[in-house]
């Protein structure tokens, strides 16, 4: 499993240091060249909601395993694209694929670990969620110096044939623990599916259009809105017909909301989401634009955070099996919000060791922070219910990672415009400032879920 989230991962981020290369390779025009990136977005979008019903409907192993297909075969087509309208498209059947991987892995990974061993199992499974960011800028980077931009894709095939042939050699089915004739729910397909897409497009547009009241920008954001609105209203009427072979269930069953515990997991993962990729996009731009690395300089200046939130998951993946996620994540998110408070005041002349000691700091505090809180969502949750909760888990990561991405690009494009241009260090910091906050209110959101679940836990009367 954390091979194959390994592959997509890495995919999602080296992709973004090549598209230069790539419009220059197939003539394609700056604007045009963004559709590579935002084209797997919107995939991805309309794919990961039916991930649950899929893997009632096939089975988390077979669906696993067809996945990986369909990205191997995305990332060979992608490799070979002649002009930019097939890599396109080649792209949206890499984000089939792409958008079963991860949840149908969290799905595999919850029902094969038991509660007992879930916090540990789940710091490894987080592992690929952390570092490949960092490490995706610097493969990328070394690829395209060094070889082609094809081989950004073609980098997938060997990971995949691996995660496929461990799969089939190793991977039991699991028993069936949902209804095998679950109907596909339709209605709800075509209100989620669309409006996630529409507001993920209407975020990731803020980058370059200059913010939300754009008028490229602010149509999806409230088409998409409506439309999620009307499928959540949707979800809580469903009922079960009377007479009826095949059992009728939401797309993503948002019931789980009442309970309360599972309320606050989602909040905290939803926030979480924003905070740890928000920052994820400014500290790359600070080292490039602000400090004038390259793409690669930049990656190796950001691998600390990395080093530092795989040393953190370990111990906190014990911690969390002995006393619960919601602890371990506020003491995790509390440690990151203090390191973080360095960046506040950076400047074109903060010394690197400085900056390598915070970001290994802040790496620790993030490594025991997000899969804690994703343990937390599993036990409460029943057997039945973990492919439907784990859509709703990947969604709402998309969800606050481009939110929190467009807040702070919004907030460092204004402050770039206001203090001098990319090479002043005052807009970075004041942006980090913000970044600060995010932590703040997602830990603020974890000490909601401590209450949340000690609640749950203490007898009733």
């Amino acid at each position: 499993m954390v091979i194959g989230q390994s592959m997509v991962l890495l995919d999602t981020t080296i992709v973004n240091v090549a598209l230069d290369g790539i419009s220059n390779a197939l003539g394609a025009s700056t604007s045009s060249i963004q559709w590579v990136a935002t084209s797997y977005l919107l995939t991805l979008a309309v794919v990961i909601p039916l991930s649950g019903w899929a893997s009632e409907r096939l089975g988390t192993r077979r669906l696993w395993l067809i996945a990986l297909v369909i990205f191997i075969a995305g990332s060979v087509l992608c490799g070979a694209s002649w002009e930019l309208g097939p890599l396109i498209a080649f792209r949206v059947l890499q984000g089939i694929g792409g958008g079963l991987i991860s949840p149908v892995a969290m799905s595999i990974i919850a029902q094969q670990a038991g509660p007992q061993r879930l916090g540990r199992v789940m710091a490894v499974a987080g592992i690929p969620v952390l570092l490949m960011p960092v490490l995706g800028p610097l493969v990328g980077g070394a690829i395209v110096d060094q070889v082609s931009w094809r081989w950004i894709f073609y980098i997938n095939v060997p990971i995949g044939v691996v995660a496929f042939w461990m799969a089939a050699r190793v991977l039991n089915a699991p028993p069936r623990t949902g209804p095998s004739r679950v109907r596909l729910d339709l209605r709800g397909l075509v209100l989620l599916a669309p409006g996630l897409a529409a507001v993920l497009y209407g975020l990731s547009e803020t980058q370059s259009e200059g913010g939300l009241g754009s008028s490229e920008v602010w149509p999806p954001l409230a088409g998409g809105a409506v439309l999620m609105a009307l499928f959540v209203l949707h979800s809580s009427r469903l009922r079960q017909p009377r007479h009826s072979r095949q059992i009728r269930q939401a797309l993503v069953d948002v019931k789980l909301f009442r309970r309360g515990a599972f309320s606050a997991a989602a909040a905290s993962i939803f926030l979480v989401g924003g905070a740890l990729l928000g920052a994820s996009l400014i500290i790359p731009l600070y080292y490039q634009q602000g400090r004038g690395e390259s793409p690669l300089s930049a990656g190796l200046l950001i691998a600390p955070q990395g080093v530092g939130s795989a040393m953190a998951m370990r111990f906190a993946g014990k911690f969390t099996d002995r006393v619960g996620g919601g602890p371990v994540a506020s003491v995790g998110l509390l440690a990151c919000t203090v390191a973080s408070v360095p960046l506040a005041f950076v400047d074109q002349d903060t010394p690197y060791w400085w900056l390598i000691a915070v970001l290994f700091a802040r790496g620790i505090g993030f490594g025991a922070s997000l899969m804690p809180i994703t343990s937390v969502v599993y036990k409460i949750v029943q057997p039945a219910e973990i492919p439907r909760a784990t859509s709703i888990v990947t969604v709402l990561q998309q969800l606050g990672g481009a939110l929190g991405t467009a807040l702070l690009a919004v907030i460092l494009q204004n402050r770039l415009a206001h203090t001098g241009g990319p090479k002043s260090g005052t807009a970075y910091a004041q942006t980090f400032t913000c970044s600060i906050a995010l932590t703040f209110i997602a830990l603020l959101a974890t000490l909601c879920l401590t209450y949340a679940t000690r609640r749950k836990r203490e007898p009733s009367g």
